[in-house]
């Protein structure tokens, strides 16, 4: 970077190369140390620290100097003296002899101290945020960001796509989560909402002949919060037309690929593993598998199909499953087990059952005396159990066996600290999935191109569409599908999810009128970016990586958002609060 009026130099740049030399270096005060009448200060700035030596008989205002000043110094480069070197430092083997100090701002005390190890309440780091970023493990993860959005857009550059930004202020479109709106003012009555995202912009830019899309895109979605989710995030968002499902997911690995190489330094190999949904399902358990370590999940229906155990006959009499995996090595105490059972309780199962191979081959388990020896043998075979493995099995419906092995699978086999990258691509979803009062809703969203439109029709229990899902380390970084551009497709979607064409048109007609234009086959993706680069600086929670983030119930403790607003705003936009909801409540 070049000087300013502030600065000749960075602090990372004062090396033994420029000893000898005058130099200004501008930042805040790390730490003051006083020996002897001697300041010593470190200096931070966005690259790194430098100690600086102030003589307070030279420069009285020394003295002054506190934790986190902002400052500009000029002094000459010298060595260290011999016995102080800093080998953690980069600038460690030399120090800056002040000859000039400039207080650009003094410093409040501080609510907390800007180093790593200090533990703080999440809450006043959120609200001394600006502080908090001052951190270097926070001032790293904004510099990674901004290096994997750099990185994708020279990808996206690289392919020939157009940055082409789409509106925030929209009319509602139902994508899955409650919508945020914003009240007009022009308009009283009347809300705009904020999108969850670009898709059908996007489309209709396919429509435009937008060929190659994409955006660092802004959504919203009003929806519960937890560690890998905000009310507000980012995604890279893109389109293209004239392609399918193959070219998006090349399209993606360059992308992984690039932000990896950017920000870990490592190579990713190529083609990524694909899994089908009902592959992932039945052997992780899950849609986002981590496959990192094994534990997949084993079907052991027909290791049952004779048994006289009337918990497994019971099920599969009922059309269910009996699976289970070999979870390893584990601690066997029976406290230990009978969590096991109750955690499997909490997840939805009726009930879970254990076995431990003993050193003779035995299994160890209370439902050992109802089982033949034959069922016994082929379970420690199917699952390639050795002496001291804990396994596990469920009896249910499949999906409820499915999802609460795999739950178990991850708590019990996600390894720690692991910094293995395992991308994979989930394809071939299903189309629908079943509602409670026996319809159908979309899986991905309701313009998204089955497979086969005929079969979808007539069965869509079984229709599978061209969606895809990008994970990695079992975190579903993105979604994306192939679009429907035919009308009559559209149509017949809507039919199987009981949207009638009044209906439609209501709350879709703006889109699917651009449908009726001439629109070219075309397919995208979104990139989960605050996700992405989470896992990539080893940070388990998003809020790490957002530079202004919200707390897990949505409220903002640096500026108080939300927040009441005065009834006379409330009445320009023609809104009244129902009684009863005061400033506090609402």
């Amino acid at each position: 970077m070049p000087p300013t009026q502030y600065r000749t130099v960075h602090t990372v740049e004062v090396t033994e190369d420029r000893i000898g030399q005058t130099v200004t270096v501008a930042g805040w005060v790390q730490r003051r140390r006083d020996h002897g009448g001697i300041v010593f200060v470190d200096v931070r700035d966005a690259t790194g620290i430098v100690q600086v030596v102030l003589d307070p008989t030279e420069i009285p205002e020394a003295h002054r100097l506190r934790m986190e000043f902002c400052v500009s110094i000029t002094g000459e480069v010298r060595a260290r003296p011999e016995g102080t070197v800093n080998p953690d430092l980069a600038t460690g083997r030399v120090e800056i002899g002040a000859t000039g100090l400039e207080v650009l701002s003094p410093a409040d005390t501080l609510p907390f101290m800007i180093e790593d190890r200090v533990e703080v309440d999440e809450r006043t780091r959120l609200e001394f945020r600006y502080l908090d970023l001052r951190r270097p493990s926070m001032a790293a993860n904004v510099v990674a960001r901004s290096r994997a959005i750099a990185a994708m857009r020279r990808v996206m550059d690289r392919l020939g796509f157009l940055e082409v930004e789409t509106p925030t202020l929209i009319v509602s479109t139902p994508e899955g989560a409650r919508d945020l709106l914003v009240p007009s003012r022009l308009r009283p009555g009347t809300f705009y909402a904020l999108p969850q995202s670009p898709q059908l912009f996007k489309q209709l830019l396919m429509v435009a002949g937008v060929e190659r899309y994409y955006q660092v895109a802004k959504c919203y979605r009003d929806e519960d919060f937890r560690a890998d989710r905000q009310i507000e995030f980012s995604q890279l968002d893109l389109e293209g037309s004239f392609w399918g499902r193959e070219e998006v997911l090349e399209t993606l690995e360059e992308i992984v690929v690039e932000v990896v190489r950017e920000l870990r330094g490592v190579e990713l190999e190529r083609p990524f593993l694909r899994l089908t949904w009902q592959e992932a399902m039945d052997r992780y358990g899950t849609d986002k598998p981590d496959t990192r370590f094994g534990m997949e999940i084993v079907d052991l229906s027909d290791v049952f199909a004779e048994t006289e155990f009337r918990a497994f006959s019971a099920t599969l009499d009922a059309g269910g499953v009996v699976r289970g995996f070999n979870a390893g090595g584990q601690e066997t105490s029976r406290s230990r087990l009978d969590g096991l059972v109750e955690r499997a309780r909490e997840l939805g199962a009726k009930g879970l059952v254990w076995m431990v191979v003993q050193p003779d081959a035995t299994l160890r388990s209370p439902v050992a005396k109802f089982l033949s020896d034959d069922e016994l043998a082929a379970v420690v075979e199917r699952l390639d159990a050795r002496p001291g493995d804990l396994l596990l099995v469920a009896a249910d419906e499949w999906r409820t066996a499915a999802s609460v092995l795999g739950q178990l699978r991850v708590e019990l086999g996600r390894p720690a600290g692991h910094r293995e990258l395992a991308p994979l691509f989930v394809i071939d979803f299903p189309t629908f999935e079943p509602t409670e009062d026996g319809g159908w809703a979309p899986s991905h969203h309701p313009f998204t191109a089955p497979v086969d439109v005929d079969q979808m029709a007539s069965d869509p229990e079984h229709s599978i569409s061209w969606a895809y899902d990008l994970v990695l380390n079992g975190a579903e970084l993105g979604s994306g599908s192939v679009r429907i551009h035919d009308p009559e497709v559209q149509a017949k979607v809507f039919d199987v999810l009981g949207i009638e064409p009044e209906e439609a048109e209501r709350r879709f007609g703006w889109f699917l009128r651009g449908l009726r234009y001439g629109t070219p086959p075309h397919a995208g993706f979104a990139i989960g970016i605050d996700r992405f680069v989470s896992i990539l600086r080893d940070e388990p929670n998003i809020r790490q990586v957002i530079p202004f983030p919200k707390t897990q119930t949505g409220a903002d403790p640096l500026t108080g958002a939300p927040s009441a607003v005065a009834d006379t705003h409330l009445a320009e936009l023609g809104i009244m609060l129902r009684p009863g909801l005061g400033a506090d409540d609402r």
